[in-house]
């Protein structure tokens, strides 16, 4: 058993070297070798080491582990993973499986290319043995690489397929400790997980939502995606090249009739940016946005039985989830921009923008003006969605915008019907006159308020 010390990753590839009832093999696309790299250059490796493979050409890949799928996606990573475990369970269960706790490391990756004009991201995945004989447990994770050069990011992907293997025999007695293990010395600055998902006995006390939600938490990852269908899946294999409305908000009503509400006004946003675009373009997808971050200076962050508590409530209405590490409406659109170049919209509720555009920034150099030159740099636009004065007035109570007056409308309240007292009024002003906060019309009588 291992030290309760801190191993680096030269140590961790070394005792799993040296544990006689560790053995597997390696399949890495698209970044090197680096992982297999680690056991083959610190000794012993003949102690863990069944293969090392690399199908790099296409063809050659096809034919190991079929066409049709794209080279980088969770469907081409299980497809490894079926073919390497069954391929050393072929070759190895008859003279090692007694003695042996076997696992098959795989990984299909995009690092930088040359020009630098890819998204760098990758697969991986783990499948293992806890005990010889034992039935298969696997991990598999969706990563995003930050470091700027593909060299860098090759010795990334090496750090972390070491920590994922020695975690997943030494650190799985929680969830803390197996991702703590899994992110040291690389995840948050160099590597961003946002996915997990897992299978077998080892994992069963493991709840998937708590796990995902758990990445945004610990600040592994930017953003996670929860689906109405329950289905899990990456933020780019939603977001990718799509027209996105995001409907951000705090959700702190979890009953039905808000639920509903929150429903409609996703809807309407997503109705609207549709005939923006014009029937001959691809429909827009709609996402509630929640964020971990506290909402304000004086409050906590809220803990993950209150998300799942609130984002439940949401995918009951059959709407889909991002959550977000931050709250800030520009920090969503730099994360939704990663994966598309379509239009994104917000829409969200009077009280809301007003709550975005009283807070001064302090954690920006150019403070409210840097925070909305960000926002808007893109193709953003906020559908401003209307609210009843009665609402809205309890609503802000909260917070107390000084210097803030509106006008109702059979007691509704719209965009245009506020009125910010200057020097921020002439802001608030050219945002409604240059169509970047655009005023959604007032509902019908019957329709409820957010």
């Amino acid at each position: 058993m291992p030290s309760s010390e801190k191993l680096d990753t030269h140590n961790k590839a070394l005792m799993l070297n040296l544990d006689p009832s560790i053995f597997g093999s390696f399949a890495e696309i698209g970044a090197g070798q680096e992982v297999a790299r680690w056991f083959l250059i610190v000794g012993g490796a003949s102690g863990t080491v069944a293969k090392t493979i690399s199908a790099y050409d296409k063809e050659v890949s096809d034919d190991l582990y079929g066409s049709g799928s794209r080279y980088v996606s969770m469907q081409r990573l299980e497809v490894m993973l079926e073919n390497e475990w069954a391929q050393l369970l072929t070759q190895l269960e008859k003279t090692r499986g007694s003695q042996t706790r076997f696992f098959s490391f795989v990984d299909t990756v995009s690092a930088r290319n040359y020009a630098g004009t890819n998204d760098p991201h990758g697969w991986i995945g783990l499948r293992f043995q806890l005990e010889p004989s034992g039935p298969p447990n696997d991990i598999l994770l969706h990563i995003n690489m930050r470091d700027p050069s593909n060299v860098l990011q090759q010795e990334a992907i090496g750090i972390l397929g070491v920590n994922l293997i020695y975690a997943a025999f030494y650190q799985l007695a929680t969830k803390e400790s197996f991702f703590a293990g899994l992110a040291q010395d690389v995840v948050k600055e160099r590597i961003e997980i946002d996915f997990v998902d897992f299978r077998g006995p080892a994992l069963a006390n493991w709840d998937r939502r708590t796990l995902v939600a758990y990445l945004v938490q610990a600040g592994l990852a930017e953003a996670v995606f929860f689906a109405s269908t329950g289905s899990s899946v990456a933020p780019t294999e939603v977001l990718y090249k799509k027209a996105i409305v995001l409907a951000p908000g705090y959700f702190g009503h979890v009953d039905p009739a808000h639920g509903q509400i929150h429903a409609q006004m996703l809807a309407a946003g997503v109705q609207e940016l549709r005939q923006e675009l014009g029937e001959s373009s691809s429909a827009p997808i709609g996402i509630f946005a929640l964020s971990a971050a506290p909402l304000g200076s004086e409050t906590s962050a809220p803990q993950i039985p209150d998300l799942l508590r609130r984002i439940g409530t949401l995918l009951a209405q059959g709407g889909n989830v991002l959550l977000f590490r931050q709250r800030e409406l520009y920090a969503m659109t730099a994360l939704v921009n990663r994966y598309t170049k379509a239009s994104v919209r917000f829409v969200a509720g009077l009280s809301l923008l007003i709550r975005a555009f009283d807070d001064a920034y302090f954690n920006l150099e150019g403070r409210r003006l840097e925070a909305l030159a960000r926002l808007f740099a893109q193709n953003v636009r906020i559908y401003a969605y209307p609210m009843t004065a009665v609402n809205l007035q309890e609503a802000i109570k909260g917070f107390s915008p000084t210097g803030l007056e509106w006008s109702e409308t059979n007691g509704w309240v719209s965009a245009e019907q506020l009125r910010v007292a200057p020097p921020l009024g002439h802001l608030y002003a050219y945002l409604l006159a240059s169509n970047f906060l655009a005023p959604m019309r007032i509902p019908d009588s019957s329709v409820n308020s957010v």
